[in-house]
């Protein structure tokens, strides 16, 4: 369990150090009034939404301790105001929460709305805090339903799907929240913000390409990393580990399965022209983890051969779900990715035996939006039952949090821009359907250069899911989308640290999409001027 939170923790926006932006991202613009009025603003509710409850409270800040199971800290947080909303929808017998925090003093003059984890619709605290911290006005909401892991909203007493509130999870409430946030915002300090930024890496992904598609004039510019976007295929597509292995009767240790992903680094680490146990370019590795039958690994101080039906399971999971038929469904787990996140198996038994540890967030969508009972066992998941799972999801629920329709249009016609970055190596949601709508846009709207006019995805090379660095790097993310935003200065790559194979901290600049990182032949590996950005 604490490894899992560990995981939707890294999810959350601006969390930890990651997200914490430097001093270009956190200026102070001296335009903003120089105190909140911290009473209860007089709302005007979104279409087809009721506000039942306003509230203001002058908060001192200090620490600032995440609610939930996610948890953190957030310390030095300034003074600050407040503002809770409740509302519902007419008929929809929900309620939701929206919270905006109002530095007392130091306001940037910026609004950033913040998005959630996993079934978490929004932040626990911590980004408010650190964004307040920054100097922005900051809101979220919980959408109405629950926690990160909390399902118990799905369905409801009949055993149906509560679609009001998997409307709200899916977009309405983000789109509530933004407009609620900045009246907030104008009753506090007078006057409007001047930029409005979307954050959220994951689930929060997943939300800001969502305004970026629904709600177009939400957002000066939306930051989404890592995003959840076509949730009803991947959603399903991120079981198909557990399911092969399953069905395969064969459980790999994560000692076996370590020992083919750093064979596959090692083969395909050179393809940028240095060996620094980095991949930058994870979809051309083509390693065939058959080269491993038969080679002995120590796993737990005792020797361990790897046999054809492990290999058999590897080379399922990192090719990706398939129908019998052989059609293929979804991308795989990028090669480089721990292969646990998805495939986790139980410690032994006292027979010695072991079973499929399937991750939560799959396994809920299945076993509530799709079974429609929470008590069902995913390892009874056939190949064909799960074909026809995946198709299911499709039909019943792709319009309703698909979240990939590449028609950016009226974002591109609003002036806005839409920034996302995904880690090579994120081993919950598989890199190449990022790539994937980014290639669809691109098709839909023109071509490349068209759409880098006002959307840029940047891979980072071995990061994990919403980590740069292993989770313990720095990237201006924020900063360079302001700068786009607000200077017209478009990032033509993303300064960020990494970890080598030794462990050192290096410089790399992640490459926009197309481009990878390539060694130039020449000067240290560690530093991010030795490499070049070109195209595939």
């Amino acid at each position: 369990m604490r490894r899992l939170l560990t995981v939707l923790a890294a999810g959350a926006p601006l969390a930890a150090s990651v997200y914490l932006p430097t001093a270009t991202a956190a200026g102070h613009d001296s335009s903003g009034p120089a105190r909140a009025a911290c009473v209860a603003p007089s709302l005007k509710a979104p279409a087809g939404a009721e506000v039942e409850s306003v509230t203001a409270v002058r908060r001192p800040g200090g620490t600032v301790h995440g609610s939930g199971i996610l948890g953190g800290t957030v310390t030095g947080v300034p003074a600050y105001c407040e503002v809770t909303v409740t509302l519902t929808h007419p008929g929809a017998h929900d309620r939701a929460t929206v919270r905006t925090w109002l530095p007392e003093d130091g306001w940037n003059g910026r609004f950033q709305g913040l998005g959630g984890s996993a079934y978490a619709a929004g932040d626990n605290g911590v980004g408010l805090a650190t964004a307040v911290k920054n100097g922005y006005a900051a809101t979220t909401t919980d959408a109405g339903v629950g926690d990160v892991l909390d399902v118990g909203w799905g369905l409801r007493g009949d055993g149906r799907v509560n679609t009001a509130l998997l409307t709200n999870f899916a977009s309405r409430s983000q789109h509530e929240a933004a407009v609620l946030g900045k009246q907030a915002v104008a009753g506090a300090y007078g006057r409007r913000a001047s930029f409005a930024y979307f954050n959220g890496c994951s689930t929060g992904g997943r939300q800001g390409h969502m305004e970026a598609q629904r709600h177009p004039d939400d957002y000066d510019g939306i930051l989404a990393n890592a995003p959840a976007v076509s949730w009803d295929e991947f959603e399903v597509a991120t079981l198909w580990p557990q399911v092969v292995m399953n069905n395969e009767r064969t459980y790999p240790s994560s000692c076996a399965f370590k020992a083919f992903t750093d064979a596959a680094v090692k083969a395909c680490d050179p393809l940028d022209g240095v060996r620094d146990g980095l991949v930058n370019d994870a979809a051309r590795c083509d390693f065939d983890p058959r080269r491993l039958i038969g080679t002995d690994v120590l796993c737990d101080g005792g020797k361990h051969t790897i046999t054809a039906a492990e290999a058999a399971v590897v080379r399922k999971v990192w090719d990706g779900p398939r129908t019998p038929s052989g059609e293929k469904l979804w991308s795989g787990v990028p090669v480089g990715a721990d292969l646990t996140g998805l495939a986790r198996v139980t410690e032994p038994d006292a027979h010695g035996d072991v079973k499929g540890e399937p991750f939560p967030v799959p396994r809920f969508w299945v076993a509530t939006w799709l079974e429609k009972q929470p008590s069902f066992d995913v390892a009874t998941i056939t190949y064909e039952r799960f074909a026809r799972l995946f198709r299911q999801s499709q039909a019943e629920y792709g319009k309703v949090i698909g979240t990939d329709d590449p028609d950016l249009s009226a974002f591109r016609k609003s002036g806005g821009k839409l920034l996302s970055w995904h880690g090579q190596a994120d081993e919950y949601i598989p890199t190449q359907g990022t790539v994937d709508y980014r290639r669809q846009v691109e098709r839909t709207m023109g071509g490349a250069r068209r759409v880098d006019d006002f959307y840029r995805l940047f891979l980072a090379p071995g990061t994990v899911h919403c980590g740069l660095n292993r989770g313990r790097g720095t990237t201006d993310d924020l900063g360079a989308l302001r700068a786009w935003v607000e200077r017209g200065k478009a990032p033509a790559v993303l300064p960020a640290t990494l970890v080598d194979a030794r462990g050192r901290s290096v410089t790399r600049d992640l490459c926009g999409y197309p481009r990878v990182s390539r060694y130039r032949g020449h000067g240290d590996p560690a530093d991010a001027a030795s490499f070049r950005c070109e195209r595939r």
